[in-house]
């Protein structure tokens, strides 16, 4: 068998590494004999030699993410398997290393390396020495214990200070150091004081949007030692190449939810995947999800399904069964954990999978690369990944034992706060097909337009509302007029720069609340709003509420007594749609004497004279709050 490590050694042998840069992440996603992914750090290091500016000259839309890594110790280990795990999601590392024990100045220092190059993720590496460094030559834990509120001081100021998102790590206390105390209530004592640092320095993210803390505890308990000591004695090495590796699997997952790749729906077999044993041929009562040790397995499955669907991931079933039999099961089985209701689309069918998790995307209005396919037939998982390329599959195995580790193992779904318009989400798809319901039985456009009641709400964000808005401006493809988006730090300090206005949406209609749906950030300067960009979820596109907003946004800035609001359209891979929204609300194009090319295609500069503004579509109810007392109406 060709392996994955195979083909990418066949690539750079033949000189083909940064040409084929685009075919990578599909190698690294082919599954070894074992059904697991291939050694991230090993592709690392295959991929080590490749030209970044070939890569781009090759294939421009190939996302860079630049990576500072510094730390306490000798941190240049964790970039092999870092660029293997960015290669395998599609991304290229850009990598700004620190020297050895510098974080303090690396972190601290504007004109230094690591700011200047204005990285997007930061990654300070810290060890047990991060605070033994602290204490004296002869310790007791009160003393670790005094280190640890320096340190926690230290990391609070780096918080506030380090260039884009700060990624620190929880520290692991070495037996080697726990042991130098001869009596067990001081080794107590130590422990209790170990683990408290720990849960302060987590508990830093709650007040620090760009901090990310990664927990080493659950990763040190995969297995493999923390470190090895000759290296941590003799070079300084004090996170071993095995921790270093699941480390970079998490940072992997982080620079994904950073770039607003997290994957939306889950699309389930059944068979032998939610339960134990094959409905077409056993029939309901010889299928398990209880009962058995390996009913009990499934059915652990089942309560981790339902799991990551309370927190928004949406659930869907694609199957080679009959669809009578299998609503049946999902209705009333008494083993199952999760019903029919759990799900947003359920094709029990004998038509291939890759065809029915295309109409499942279509379906929810999202692309195919927004899906995660679980699959426990090799077969099954070969064809979609050859009919579906964006689709990411997860190799679930014979026992299903594993069947939860292989599905949470990718962090598929992982992003970087949770709202409450998350945790709606699977309600609002139920919602969705009420509506469809709705538009079938009435008689025209405008009349299902009107049936639905529609209602908006423009203002300012709220202090919670801006992990949903970055959310948006990372996740929402379709209209996204000038492309890209914004961490919730970054989105924090606009909204509080007096240059700046940022504007949020919230819509709802007779099914229910849509929640946060829209934002819109604006310039002002000299009389006039520039619109840097506008945003509005496919949830409720199509409704009239993207021409609400917008002409709400103009008639606010007429009673401002500016004169012209301009706008600029940035063609996408996906926002073409909305190519010639600001046309059809009465925006007029720019001639540039410098026409911009961007993404795909070329930029677009508008402007609107606010003589004559678009009207708010009759069926839409708007109400605007955040206005100045002295605005007029």
């Amino acid at each position: 068998m060709t392996t994955a490590l195979d083909r990418l050694r066949d690539l750079r042998g033949r000189g083909l590494l940064e040409k084929a840069y685009d075919r990578v992440a599909g190698v690294l996603a082919q599954e070894e004999a074992d059904g697991g992914a291939p050694d991230a750090a090993a592709a690392g290091r295959l991929l080590g030699g490749v030209d970044r500016a070939a890569v781009l000259t090759h294939h421009p839309a190939i996302p860079v993410v630049t990576v500072a890594v510094t730390g306490q110790s000798t941190v240049g280990q964790v970039l092999d398997p870092l660029r293997g795990e960015l290669a395998r999601h599609g991304m290229l590392l850009h990598a700004v290393l620190g020297e050895h024990g510098t974080y303090l100045r690396d972190l601290t220092d504007p004109g230094g390396e690591l700011h200047r190059a204005a990285p997007d993720l930061t990654l300070c590496l810290l060890d047990a020495e991060t605070l033994f460094a602290q204490v004296p030559g002869v310790w007791r834990p009160e003393d670790v214990a005094e280190a640890a509120r320096d340190v926690l001081a230290r990391c609070a100021a780096l918080a506030g200070a380090a260039p884009g998102t700060l990624v620190l790590n929880t520290l692991p206390l070495p037996r080697t150091a726990l042991h130098q105390l001869v009596d067990h209530r001081s080794r107590a004592r130590l422990g209790a004081v170990w683990r408290e640092f720990n849960a302060r320095l987590l508990r830093l993210t709650e007040r620090f949007p760009a901090l990310v803390v990664i927990d080493l505890e659950p990763l040190i308990g995969e297995g493999g030692p923390v470190t090895d000591d000759r290296l941590a004695r003799y070079a300084k090495v004090r996170l071993g190449a095995d921790l270093l590796a699941r480390y970079a699997r998490e940072v992997g997952h982080l620079a994904r939810a950073l770039r607003g790749a997290t994957r939306k729906c889950l699309v389930l077999d059944l068979d032998h995947t939610l339960w134990d044993g094959v409905l077409g041929e056993d029939g309901p009562d010889g299928i398990a999800a209880a009962g058995t040790l390996r009913g009990e397995a499934f059915g652990a499955f089942q309560k981790c399904v339902k799991q990551l669907a309370s927190q928004g991931v949406l659930l869907a079933v694609s199957s080679k069964n009959d669809q009578e039999p299998v609503e049946r099961v999902l209705a009333d089985h008494p083993d199952f954990v999760l019903r029919e209701r759990d799900f947003v689309a359920v094709r029990a069918n004998w038509e291939p999978k890759d065809g029915n998790l295309a109409d499942i995307a279509r379906q929810l209005d999202l692309g195919t690369d927004a899906l995660v396919f679980a699959d426990d037939s090799p077969a099954e998982r070969a064809q979609v990944r050859h009919g579906l390329p964006g689709v990411a599959v997860v190799p679930l195995g014979e026992d299903p034992a594993t069947h939860v580790a292989r599905l949470l193992a990718d962090g598929w779904f992982d992003t970087m706060s949770l709202t409450e318009e998350d945790r709606a989400r699977t309600g609002e798809y139920r919602a969705r097909r009420e509506r469809r319901e709705l538009h079938a039985g009435a008689g025209s456009q405008e009349e299902f337009l009107r049936a639905l009641d529609l209602r908006l709400e423009v203002g300012p964000p709220r202090p919670h509302e801006f992990a949903r808005i970055s959310q948006l401006t990372l996740r929402t493809n379709q209209f996204n007029l000038a492309g890209g988006g914004h961490p919730e730090a970054v989105l924090s300090a606009l909204a509080a720069d007096p240059g700046r206005l940022l504007l949020a949406a919230r819509s709802g209609d007779r099914f229910g609340d849509n929640g946060l749906t829209g934002a819109a950030l604006l310039t002002a300067d000299e009389g006039r709003w520039h619109l840097d960009n506008l945003w509005l979820s496919c949830r409720v596109l199509g409704r009239g509420i993207e021409q609400a907003f917008l002409a709400v946004l103009l008639s606010r800035a007429r009673r401002l007594g500016l004169n012209t609001v301009s706008a600029r359209y940035v063609p996408t891979v996906r926002n073409h749609r909305a190519r010639d929204f600001y046309p059809s609300c009465g925006f007029v194009a720019r001639d540039l004497p410098d026409r911009e090319a961007d993404g795909d295609g070329a930029a677009v500069e508008f402007h609107h004279d606010l003589t004559v503004l678009p009207d708010i579509p009759a069926h839409v109810r708007v109400t605007e709050s955040g206005r100045r007392p002295d605005e007029p109406r």
